[in-house]
């Protein structure tokens, strides 16, 4: 995904990549992503928990206007879990 940021940032549009592998966010260094440290295939939560999958997209829409510099890759704090606090540390 990160080749394909790139040249749609290079056409005027923004982009932001959800990562659960940070090595590879690294290396490919693509313009802007968050990073969250959970299983595979969940970048966003827990299958059925919308609350925590809201929280993370959102938080991950903030990051597109924070992060200001390309490459830049900003951790999420959250755990996965089934808690009421939805992972958050």
């Amino acid at each position: 995904m990160g080749l394909i940021q790139r040249e749609i940032e290079r056409q005027g549009t923004a982009t932001l990549g959800i990562s659960i592998v940070r090595r590879f966010s690294e290396e490919i260094k693509p313009p802007r992503t968050v990073f969250i440290k959970w299983p595979m295939g969940h970048p966003l939560g827990e299958p059925g928990n919308v609350r925590q999958q809201t929280t993370v997209l959102k938080k991950a829409i903030e990051s597109l206007t924070a992060i200001k510099t390309p490459g830049t890759i900003i951790d999420l704090p959250y755990r996965w879990g089934r808690r009421e606090d939805m992972g958050l540390e």
